[in-house]
């Protein structure tokens, strides 16, 4: 994976980075609207869309945070043979207490796919070394329940990793969310509720760690861009 980025010049050049373009490039849907919200709040001083930016306030560690750089579709490599983690935005922020790795899922009523029984199915080895590895990421220390869901073992893992790689002292994994989506809200708290918190919507949740940056969970609704907006941004 290179290491050079090209800053993008609107939600076109989103776009392009996508696994398929054509499907998934839809108005009212993920990743179209993650787009647009992340390029209209460029135009502000925090560079970080305001329902985001709210929730981040509420966290004395987090509070005030402006967006250093933010990379769409970023690739997270992860321990064993597979693919890496793409994350629909990573961002990395400070604020007044130094660097914060954020990993963002943009949600618009897709699913968060597999469960983990659905994904072990047929499990290679090398399947069981890499859940074994994002458990210990995420220092769950027991077997996690197979009806979680994978994607957010990886997606929560990755703004670890990178808070590592980058020396921030703090990671969030937030669900930014352009839908209502009870069934994906109620994944979410279960998987949470894994880590050690209660979450609640609009608001990022502390995890409980024994060591390494410290690690926060948020699920924020955000409005779909209405058209001055999308116009505004390409």
């Amino acid at each position: 994976m290179s290491r050079v980025f090209v800053p993008t010049s609107g939600p076109g050049d989103w776009r392009r980075l996508l696994a398929d373009p054509e499907k998934h490039w839809v108005r009212r849907r993920s990743a179209f609207e993650t787009a647009v919200s992340w390029e209209h709040a460029q135009k502000t001083s925090r560079g970080i869309p305001v329902e985001i930016a709210e929730a981040l306030d509420r966290h004395p560690a987090l509070a005030g945070a402006q967006l250093l750089l933010a990379i769409p579709e970023h690739k997270v490599k992860l321990v064993g043979p597979g693919k890496a983690s793409q994350t629909d935005v990573w961002a990395l922020l400070r604020s007044g207490s130094g660097l914060i790795s954020m990993a963002v899922e943009g949600k618009a009523g897709e699913s968060f796919a597999s469960t983990i029984a659905e994904w072990l199915r047929e499990a290679s080895d090398a399947k069981k070394v890499r859940l074994e590895y994002l458990c210990r990421v995420l220092q769950i220390n027991h077997p996690p329940a197979t009806t979680l869901r994978y994607q957010l073992f990886h997606r929560t893992a990755s703004a670890l990793i990178e808070a590592e790689r980058f020396g921030a002292g703090h990671a969030v994994m937030v669900v930014q969310s352009f839908q209502e989506d009870p069934q994906s809200w109620d994944d979410f708290v279960a998987f949470c509720r894994v880590l050690g918190a209660d979450p609640q919507l609009g608001r990022l949740s502390e995890i409980p760690r024994a060591s390494g940056p410290g690690l926060y969970m948020g699920w924020v609704s955000c409005q779909v861009g209405a058209d001055d907006v999308v116009a505004g941004t390409v």
